[in-house]
């Protein structure tokens, strides 16, 4: 049985990853920070109870502490380490650049010196983004595109590609990086625009809210969904040889285009309801990321499943189940009182 260390389980990529793993009868051990609240709502389906599901292990640890990682791999003397923490939402890291830094960039390298050190020498998977291409040299972009990071997110990423690359070439290790391009899911974080977009159309559907304030409805993405993306990352830790790949659709559609189909769905005009909050707009922007994936599909075999179009449903019908609850929740505390 192959055993997994995985760094952000509890976030979006990390819980898809878990459930494919699992099926795949790994032994799961995922990384979580500790918390004076619970941060495991993604994956508490996988481990409610350790009777049904004792292949899933969660450690409390962080990419800021170097040595407690160290002790951790080699307890758990794992085959495969994918590296999905991160502080990840670009309009954040203008704010807080030194903690992205941290985690995000030297965080990799703790993680890396972690693997490089210990005796069973796993294969690594580093969760690269298309935000390092930034301001785009080329369309599409590619595994030879040059990188021009418009944040510090993205500079903390460019920095771990490169480690990542020098330790696969300097002490051999089995380490690839994966250059994912926007991936969404009824599991994104609220605050990242496709989950604000289709939580506030349902909320305005059901009479819950009346407004929704958003940024650049200009700028273009290369959207798919996550649990076609964590496939792919799998794949690329069953190669013979470790590599870099692109994981994206090949299409590119704008925030605007977003809210057309959301609020289409739900026969409502966003026009209506959405207003420009200049306090979302980031200090350097990018525009347009648009990736191909030709090597993926041609060394991995892998192809993403669900289009633009599901993927807007998927989550807007998620969020509107979520949204009549609260609904029902309202109107129950309602006739209490």
């Amino acid at each position: 049985m192959k055993r997994a260390f995985i760094t952000g389980i509890t976030g979006q990529d990390g819980s898809y990853l878990a459930e494919l793993l699992l099926a795949k009868d790994y032994e799961v051990w995922g990384l979580i920070r500790r918390s004076a609240s619970f941060n495991t709502g993604r994956i508490e389906h996988l481990y409610q109870d350790p009777h049904e599901n004792p292949r899933l292990r969660l450690v409390y640890g962080d990419l800021t502490d170097g040595s407690n990682l160290s002790s951790l791999i080699n307890e758990i003397q794992p085959d495969e380490v994918y590296n999905l923490a991160a502080q990840s939402h670009v309009r954040v890291s203008f704010d807080m650049p030194i903690y992205t830094v941290n985690s995000d960039a030297l965080g990799t390298l703790r993680l890396l010196e972690a693997v490089r050190t210990c005796k069973c020498r796993p294969k690594f998977y580093q969760a690269s983004s298309s935000e390092m291409y930034g301001k785009v040299l080329e369309t599409p972009q590619t595994e030879k595109t040059p990188f021009y990071p418009r944040s510090p997110y993205a500079c903390a990423k460019v920095y771990s590609y490169w480690q990542t690359i020098n330790h696969r070439e300097a002490y051999g290790l089995f380490a690839c990086n994966g250059v994912l391009f926007n991936h969404e899911s009824p599991r994104r974080g609220e605050t990242f625009v496709t989950r604000k977009i289709t939580r506030a159309a349902t909320r305005i559907k059901l009479g819950l809210q009346e407004k929704l304030y958003l940024g650049n409805l200009d700028a273009k993405r290369d959207w798919g969904f996550a649990g076609d993306y964590v496939e792919a990352m799998w794949l690329m830790l069953q190669q013979d040889q470790p590599d870099d790949y692109v994981v994206a659709t090949g299409e590119t559609h704008s925030v605007r285009e977003f809210l057309d189909e959301v609020f289409g769905h739900l026969d409502l005009d966003w026009g209506w309801h959405v207003e420009i909050d200049p306090r979302y707009f980031r200090p350097s922007e990018v525009d347009l990321l648009l990736g191909d994936a030709s090597k993926a599909r041609r060394m991995l075999g892998w192809e993403p499943r669900v289009t633009f179009c599901q993927l807007a449903r998927m989550m807007t019908e998620a969020d509107l189940k979520r949204a009549q609850r609260e609904q029902l929740g309202r109107q129950s505390e309602s006739m209490g009182a």
